[in-house]
């Protein structure tokens, strides 16, 4: 198999669209040490893509070698597989760019320089370049000489929205650098390089999402962890926004990303997601970078610890700052990554294909609900500010809506969410109690179940002894209910029964007791509370709101849905032009 052969087979792997080629590029200037990177597209990289960095450069023969297969000054013995601090180390990616483009590159290392001109793998020009210490390096024509590649490529926009999304996770891991990325002569990405994390997150997302971000900082034996989460009420749509950084390298991780998901339970709805940026950092003999040769999945070892640290320090840092949402949004700051992003949806996609594009690039524009901003340090109470609130009940609005005021301005409760938080953390805190009493039924409840269910549940049957139930079987595929726990709701015990039954009969084989009792509790919490439009009494509206400020976090139902908003005097006199800033 020739070179030439190999590399275009390495190619593709290595560089699947234009932002892939942007990656290498770009993570080249980062293991040169530069601290300012500019990326200049043209029709979003379908044209051609350049990287400009003032990095150490190269010198002339370095510069020539770099473009041979397996070609890397990053790896010089066997043992550094183990130590693996670069972006890069495998010399695949510039001979695999210059196997399916032409590729032009000008560096230096300030004594020396050089310029190479490359063509489908083959050396076109060699000569002596300017002494401008850096590397300048141009990408064009594209998959040229492999056409079952190219015709693969998306439209202009949504390669350009992908190399969007990756040079602001760059610029996130990489707060000390100044990133620029350009399309078409227009600036769509810049960031200062003031290695301040939250100042390059307030570039990169604005204000209304930068002001909503929390802090955290936590440590174990093995893993550092830093970084800012957001609160509950700013999510996405989609995981692109979980930006998780081991040792500055962007990575892809599903345990992260699960222990991620899972520290947001009970505070977000199922199919949102928050805006994370989590680095790690660990000693390289623990990350196993080399399972695909784009480098982005990876492999930890002690990953069940590091869950337990991302997944505890993200549960304290919410529940440490949760407060009532404002329920007027801020609309000074419209925050939309760069007006450039709308333009191309609107300019450049054909109109029968712009609700596809959009779809792909799923913009969300997130607005702030205040301004108040609490750092994980602050050590606030999750209930504080509730329980310091006096309320005086006013009435209740479309059946639904429990409205409460005070001199601070108006509240609106959600009876059914309110009611929900309230049942969850009362069979929480029975669950945990473990020895809660027994009630022993007169008449035994029948369940009925098929073959499968009966067998099923036969099976599991100490998952619901453990919890204060007794079964017996009773005749073909049936079973009796003679005693039930105490904290199932009165009056609604056997419709309780045959949830929590078939939330054991969807038990999978690796059963998680936690997990389940979180389940079970907000079935039973969301199946037993208030609905809407359901009109309760003034004496019940009050019992709900005296209830709600006892809750533990009486700021969201377990499905992450808030239970209470606030309309402040300031945000009634705006709306009613009483004032008019």
């Amino acid at each position: 198999m020739s070179d030439d052969l190999a590399n275009k087979i390495a190619a593709g792997e290595v560089v699947e669209r234009c932002s892939s080629i942007v990656k290498e590029l770009v993570e080249n200037s980062i293991d040169a040490r530069a601290l300012n990177i500019t990326i200049n597209l043209i029709k979003g990289g379908l044209e051609k893509i350049q990287v400009i960095d003032d990095g150490d450069g190269m010198d002339a023969n370095d510069a020539y070698l770099a473009f041979s297969r397996h070609a890397t000054s990053k790896l010089i013995h066997d043992d550094d597989l183990f130590f693996i601090s670069t972006m890069g180390f495998r010399g695949e990616a510039l001979p695999s760019i210059a196997s399916v483009s032409e590729v032009e590159m000008r560096t230096s290392d300030g004594v020396s320089s050089s310029y190479i001109h490359i063509k489908g793998g083959e050396v076109l020009e060699r000569k002596e370049g300017d002494l401008r210490k850096g590397t300048n390096i141009s990408v064009t024509n594209l998959f040229y000489n492999t056409p079952a590649r190219l015709k693969y490529l998306k439209a202009e926009a949504t390669e350009l929205y992908n190399t969007i999304s990756l040079v602001e996770k760059l610029a996130l891991a990489h707060p000390n650098i100044k990133f620029t990325l350009t399309n078409n002569e227009k600036i769509v990405v810049k960031t200062s390089g003031s290695d301040n994390l939250l100042k390059t997150i307030h570039e990169i997302y604005g204000l209304n999402v930068s002001n909503k971000m929390l802090e955290f900082k936590a440590s174990d034996n093995d893993f550092d962890i830093y970084g800012y989460i957001c609160k509950p009420e700013i999510l996405k749509s989609n995981r692109n926004d979980l930006c998780t950084f081991v040792n500055d390298r962007v990575v892809r991780n599903g345990d992260i990303n699960r222990a991620i998901n899972d520290s947001y339970y009970t505070y977000k709805p199922d199919g949102k997601y928050p805006i994370v940026v989590l680095k790690i950092n660990a000693d390289p003999t623990l990350v196993d970078v080399n399972i695909h040769p784009t480098k982005q999945d990876i492999k930890l070892s002690k990953i069940n610890d590091l869950y337990e640290l991302i997944y505890n320090t993200f549960k304290d840092v919410l529940y440490n700052n949760l407060l009532i949402p404002n329920a007027i949004k801020d609309k000074s700051v419209n925050i939309i990554k760069d007006s450039v992003i709308a333009d191309i949806v609107s300019n450049m996609v054909k109109s029968e294909d712009k609700e596809k594009v959009q779809t792909e690039l799923d913009f969300v524009i997130e607005e702030d609900t205040d301004k108040l901003e609490l750092k994980a340090s602050d050590e606030v109470l999750v209930n504080k500010e509730m329980k310091s609130l006096v309320l005086y009940l006013v009435g209740l609005a479309l059946g639904t809506y429990i409205i409460a005021e005070n001199d601070q301005g108006i509240y609106l409760i959600d009876q059914h969410a309110a009611q929900e938080r309230i049942n969850y953390e009362r069979y929480m805190k029975a669950l945990k109690a473990r020895a809660w009493p027994v009630t022993r039924l007169l008449i035994p409840i029948k369940l009925e179940l098929s073959t499968s269910e009966f067998t099923l549940l036969k099976d599991n049957m100490n998952v619901l002894l453990d919890r204060g139930f007794l079964l017996e079987e009773f005749g073909v595929n049936t079973f009796l209910v003679k005693e039930h726990p105490t904290w199932i709701l009165e009056g609604h015990e056997e419709e309780s029964i045959r949830k929590i039954v078939d939330l054991v009969l969807t038990c999978k084989e690796k059963f998680d007791p936690v997990k389940f009792n979180e389940k079970m509790a907000i079935t039973l919490a969301c199946k037993m509370s208030i609905k809407a439009n359901y009109r309760i009494s003034h004496a019940e509206q009050e019992e709900l709101l005296k209830e709600l400020v006892l809750c533990d976090n009486p700021y969201n139902c377990p499905h992450g849905r808030p239970t209470i908003i606030k309309f402040s005097i300031y945000d009634l006199e705006r709306m009613f032009k009483r004032v008019m800033n």
